[in-house]
C-alpha cells in the first residue's frame, strides 16, 4: 500500500502575505493601507450622513401630508379603543 504525499505547503505559501524586505516599500505600502482606510471611513461617514438626511427629509414630507385640512375641536379626544377581557386568574379568597 502506497500513501501519496500532496505538497500543500507550496499551495499555502502561494497566498501567504509576505512583507517586502525593502524598508521604503514597507513604508509606502503602510501609507497606502492607511490611505485606503481613510477613504473608506470618510466614504462611510458621507453615506451615513446622506442616509440620515434622506430619512429626515422623508419624515418632513410625510408629516406635511398627514396634517388635517381643517382645525379640530380641542375638547374632542380622538383615539382608538380596544376591549380588554377580564383576567383569566381565579378570584382570590
Amino acid at each position: 500500500m502506497h500513501i501519496r504525499y500532496i505538497p500543500f505547503a507550496k499551495f499555502r505559501n502561494l497566498f501567504a502575505p509576505r512583507k517586502p524586505r525593502n524598508p521604503l516599500v514597507r513604508v509606502a505600502l503602510g501609507l497606502l493601507g492607511l490611505a485606503i482606510l481613510a477613504v473608506l471611513i470618510v466614504g462611510g461617514l458621507f453615506v451615513g450622513a446622506a442616509m440620515i438626511l434622506v430619512g429626515i427629509g422623508w419624515k418632513l414630507l410625510a408629516s406635511r401630508k398627514a396634517r388635517p385640512l381643517r382645525e379640530s375641536d380641542p375638547t374632542v379626544v380622538d383615539a382608538e379603543y380596544r376591549v380588554v377581557r377580564k383576567a383569566a386568574l381565579p378570584h382570590a379568597r
